[in-house]
C-alpha cells in the first residue's frame, strides 16, 4: 500500500480546496468557520485528557465526532455538491446534548453569581472549549450572511457552549470545592 502524500504544494498560493474540489481563498469565511471548529475539537481533546470521570470522557468523544461533521458540513458547497448524510446534524443529536446539560446541571448549585474561568485545570479547559466554541460560533453566523447553513448546525454549536459551561463549573466544584465568584467591588 502506498503512504499518503502530507503536503501536495496546492494552498501554496492562499487557496485550498473545499469537499468536492472547488477552490477558495484561505481566508474565506467558510474556511474560518470550520477551522475554528477543528480548533475547538483539539481543545475538547486536551479537556478529556484531563478529565476523570469516563462517562465525561465518552461524552465529549463523542462530541468530537459530532464537531468533524459539523466540520465536513462548512466544508462542503452544497451549490455544487452533494452533502453527504454523514456531515448532517439531527434532531437526536440535539436531544442528546441537551440531556447531557440537565444531567449535569442537576447536579450542580443553583448559579446566584457569576464565575469566572478557573479553579482547576480541567475546569480552566473547560471555559476555554466554550470561549472557542461561542468564537466558532460567531463565525458560522458571518457565514450565514452569504450561505444557508442547516439550523441544527447552529443549534447543536449554541448547545455544545452551555454544555462546557455546566462541564467547567462542576470541574471547578469536583476539584475546588466551589467556583470563583466574580467580585464586582474588586478595583
Amino acid at each position: 500500500m502506498k503512504k499518503s502524500v502530507i503536503y501536495t504544494g496546492t494552498g501554496d498560493k492562499g487557496t485550498t480546496s473545499l469537499v468536492g474540489g472547488q477552490r477558495v481563498s484561505k481566508a474565506h469565511q467558510r474556511i474560518e468557520s470550520y477551522g475554528t471548529i477543528d480548533e475547538l475539537n483539539s481543545f475538547i481533546g486536551l479537556l478529556i485528557s484531563s478529565l476523570e470521570e469516563k462517562m465525561d470522557q465518552d461524552f465529549l468523544l463523542f462530541v468530537q465526532h459530532k464537531l468533524f461533521t459539523i466540520g465536513s458540513y462548512l466544508a462542503t458547497d452544497q451549490e455544487s455538491t452533494e452533502l453527504k448524510v454523514e456531515s448532517r446534524i439531527l434532531p437526536e443529536t440535539i436531544a442528546r446534548i441537551e440531556r447531557e446539560i440537565d444531567r449535569l446541571d442537576s447536579e450542580l448549585p443553583q448559579m446566584r453569581h457569576f464565575v469566572l474561568p478557573g479553579g482547576s485545570r480541567s475546569a480552566s479547559l473547560a471555559h476555554v472549549c466554550r470561549t472557542v466554541c461561542r468564537r466558532a460560533e460567531r463565525q458560522i453566523y458571518r457565514l450565514t450572511e452569504t450561505i444557508f447553513v442547516e439550523e441544527p448546525v447552529l443549534v447543536f454549536i449554541n448547545r455544545l457552549s452551555d454544555y462546557l459551561f455546566v462541564l467547567a463549573r462542576k470541574e471547578c466544584i469536583r476539584n475546588n470545592g466551589n467556583e470563583i465568584i466574580w467580585d464586582y467591588t474588586c478595583i
